[in-house]
């Protein structure tokens, strides 16, 4: 198996030709091709090659899939019997790559076949989730939570409630 670890963003990624790998965001459109020469380590069929720092003449073509963001981190501060809560929360920006391509001296090119008709982009999509209920209750609550019906009939805000107070 034929692998090399490169460095994005401070990061060490393992790239396997035809794999997918999340790094941090990169200012770049989907579709378009990237190469990453800082590349530490190759793993091939002559052995292994380990750079200092980093090796010449290797380097990892990639395309950019998509944009995403990642999970969410709470952050959470607190202190005791002092009435001090902050909550706040974070998403981290990724963007998604496919290895293309772990080009080097000595490796035989390769032909690439492509589908007639198919993009690469349109085949790595990934695909959408249906959420007919969830945007219904989610329109449902916030329908609940911004007004409220008095027993006069009368429908108040709560922007109101609080000028009145």
């Amino acid at each position: 198996m034929e692998y090399a670890i490169f460095e994005s963003g401070g990061k060490q990624f393992k790239a396997i030709e035809g794999n997918y790998v999340a790094v941090d965001h990169l200012p770049l459109e989907e579709g378009k091709k990237v190469s990453f020469d800082r590349v530490l380590l190759l793993v091939n069929e002559q052995g292994i090659q380990v750079g200092t720092p980093y090796l010449k003449d290797v380097s990892v073509d990639t395309t950019v899939v998509n944009h995403f963001k990642g999970e969410k981190v709470v952050i959470f501060k607190y202190r005791p019997k002092k009435r001090y809560r902050v909550k706040k929360g974070h998403r981290q920006e990724y963007t998604r790559l496919r290895i293309d391509n772990i080009i080097f001296l000595g490796k035989q090119p390769k032909t690439v076949e492509e589908k007639p008709g198919v993009s690469d982009t349109e085949t790595a999509k990934p695909v959408e989730k249906k959420a007919t209920k969830a945007k219904s209750t989610e329109k449902a609550k916030a329908a609940t939570s911004a007004t409220k019906t008095v027993a006069k009939g009368k429908t108040e805000t709560k922007t109101e409630k609080k000028q009145e107070k």
